[in-house]
């Protein structure tokens, strides 16, 4: 009885715990500018302006691309810059395939396979190439984002490649409907740092978009 007790406080006290952590990360971590355009239910269409992002290709199967994605970026921000400059945490993560190439509505591109990948750190307002610093590692680049409409939808719990493909084709599906056209590939958005419980976390699929909704 006395077990019972104590293992459900600590389930409990882990709970206040991550809840607590997450909240204050959230309400500190900047997140790119973005006006909505149109709702429905768990769809948005967003258009977002001109960015920085630092990104890295990285090959391999999502999951692991990301995690290494994220170290390599990670160390940029963190220093690993040549003024070793600490640069604010911005959420989301991004991952997509590499390239830009358009994709047809009938076969969208799902976020699985073996890559490569673009992982991409979105650099805090008011950041410019020639005013951030230059990464210590060749493989992270800089690079200017141009103004673009992106078609979103949102979700939480944990990012599997089911349920990614699954949220991936719902998407798609949602812009046939509103009689838009994909303009690159899907790419997988996250918010939140990796100690969230899966229950809180924030996820979204995007794919840029040209064309008017429908009336």
């Amino acid at each position: 009885m006395i077990k019972r007790l104590l293992l459900a406080l600590a389930v409990a006290l882990a709970l206040v715990l991550g809840l607590t952590v997450t909240g204050v990360f959230t309400m500190a971590t900047e997140e790119p500018p973005f006006t909505v355009a149109m709702v429905e239910g768990a769809f948005e269409l967003r258009d977002y302006p001109a960015l920085i992002a630092a990104e890295v290709s990285v090959g391999g199967q999502r999951r692991d691309a990301a995690s290494k994605g994220f170290r390599l970026l990670a160390g940029y921000i963190f220093g690993g810059n040549t003024r070793k400059q600490r640069i604010a945490v911005t959420a989301p993560v991004t991952q997509a395939p590499a390239g830009g190439e358009k994709i047809a509505m009938t076969a969208p591109v799902l976020l699985s396979g073996g890559g490569p990948w673009t992982i991409r750190f979105i650099m805090p307002r008011g950041s410019a190439l020639e005013t951030l610093p230059t990464p210590n590692n060749p493989a992270v680049k800089l690079r200017e984002l141009a103004p673009a409409r992106m078609a979103v939808i949102r979700f939480s719990g944990l990012a599997g490649q089911a349920n990614v493909d699954a949220k991936t084709q719902e998407l798609a599906g949602f812009i046939k409907a509103q009689n838009l056209a994909a303009t690159g590939p899907a790419a997988l958005a996250q918010y939140d740092p990796p100690w969230t419980l899966w229950f809180l976390r924030r996820n979204e699929v995007m794919i840029p978009v040209a064309g008017a909704s429908a009336p």
